[in-house]
C-alpha cells in the first residue's frame, strides 16, 4: 500500500503551512483537498495558496475547473488517486491537506461517496415542505421509502430525515444501503492522519480576524467578477464569502451585515468540519499548533516513524 500523509482539520488552523512543512522535510507533494480551491479565479474566497506559501512545494488540484464547470466528490476521488499513483512513482511523499471531509474519505476507502453528492436545491425544498407541512410528514415520506432507516431517526430530527431522503433522491439507493456500504469500506493507503484544532473561542476569532483579511485583500472584487461570470445557480456560486455578498450586490443587505453573515457561515462550517473529522475520520494525531507550536516536534516525530514502518 503506498504511504499518503493527511492533515485535516476545521477552516484557519494552519492546514496548509503544515502541509508546506511536511513536504519540505519528507520530499513531499501537496494534494488539495478543497472542494472550492479547484476553481480557477477564487483565490481570496477560498484562502488558496499563495506561490510565496507553496515555497518549492508542488501543490496540486489547485485551479483544475473553471467557474463554470461542475466538479465533485467523485471527480476530486479520480482525479486525487491519479496525482497519489504519480507522486508515489516519483518516489516523493502524497500528503492531502484540506477540510472538506467528504472528498477525503471518497480518496481514500474503497466506496462510491461521489454518487451522494449533496443536491442544496434538494435540501431547500424537503426544509420548505417541513415548514409548510411538518417535520412528521417529511419523515413519513422517508419511512415509505426506506423503513429501516426511518426506524433510526427521530421524526424531529429533520437534518437526518432530509440527508437519507437526499441519498434516495441523488442515488436511488436506500439510505440504509447507503450507510451499510460505508460501514464496510476498506482502506486503499497507507495512512497517517493529523488532525488539526484549536480552543474553540480562539479559532471564532481567528476566522473572524480572516475574513477581516479576505475583504481588505479584494474580496468583494473577487465576488463581482464570479457573480459576471456566471449564473447564480452555478456549484462555485455556493461558496462562502460570495453567495453572501450577492444579497448585498442586490441591495438587499448593508456591506456590514454582509460580512457578519460570511463569519456566522465560517464559523458554522468550522463546526461542522470538526463534527465530521471526529466522528467519521481515523484520526492518528490530533494537536493544537495555534496555541502550542512546539507540538509541531511531536508530528514531525510521529511522521518519521510512521514513514520507517
Amino acid at each position: 500500500m503506498e504511504k499518503v500523509i493527511v492533515i485535516v482539520g476545521p477552516t484557519a488552523v494552519g492546514k496548509t503551512a503544515l502541509g508546506v512543512q511536511l513536504a519540505q522535510l519528507f520530499n513531499g507533494e501537496v494534494i488539495s483537498g478543497d472542494s472550492m480551491q479547484v476553481y480557477c479565479g477564487l483565490d481570496i474566497g477560498t484562502a488558496k495558496v499563495t506561490d510565496a506559501e507553496k515555497g518549492d512545494v508542488p501543490h496540486h488540484l489547485i485551479d483544475v475547473r473553471d467557474v463554470d464547470e461542475p466538479y465533485t466528490a467523485s471527480d476530486f476521488q479520480q482525479m486525487g488517486r491519479a496525482k497519489i499513483n504519480e507522486i508515489t512513482a516519483r518516489e516523493h511523499i502524497p500528503i492531502v491537506v484540506g477540510g472538506t471531509g467528504l472528498y477525503i474519505e471518497s480518496l481514500l476507502y474503497n466506496m462510491s461517496h461521489g454518487e451522494a453528492d449533496p443536491d442544496p436545491d434538494f435540501r431547500t425544498e424537503m426544509e420548505a415542505l417541513a415548514e409548510k407541512e411538518s417535520r412528521q410528514f417529511v419523515w413519513e415520506k422517508l419511512e415509505a421509502i426506506d423503513p429501516e432507516a426511518a426506524d433510526n431517526i427521530h421524526p424531529n430530527n429533520l437534518v437526518r430525515t432530509v440527508r437519507a431522503l437526499e441519498v434516495h433522491h441523488v442515488t436511488g439507493q436506500k439510505f440504509s444501503d447507503y450507510k451499510k456500504q460505508q460501514n464496510e469500506r476498506q482502506p486503499l493507503y497507507d495512512t497517517f492522519i493529523i488532525g488539526l484544532n484549536t480552543d474553540r473561542e480562539l479559532l471564532y476569532n481567528r476566522i473572524n480576524q480572516r475574513v477581516d483579511l479576505m475583504m481588505a485583500d479584494g474580496l468583494i472584487d473577487e465576488a463581482r467578477w464570479l457573480d459576471c461570470a456566471v449564473s447564480r445557480d452555478a456549484q462555485s456560486i455556493r461558496g462562502i464569502g460570495y453567495k453572501e455578498l450577492f444579497t448585498y450586490f442586490d441591495g438587499e443587505i448593508e456591506l456590514q451585515e454582509a460580512t457578519s453573515d460570511i463569519k456566522q457561515a465560517s464559523r458554522h462550517y468550522a463546526k461542522r468540519q470538526l463534527t465530521w473529522f471526529r466522528n467519521k475520520t481515523a484520526v492518528d494525531l490530533w494537536v493544537n499548533l495555534v496555541e502550542y507550536p512546539e507540538e509541531l516536534e511531536q508530528v514531525k516525530q510521529a511522521v518519521r516513524t510512521f514513514l520507517k514502518g
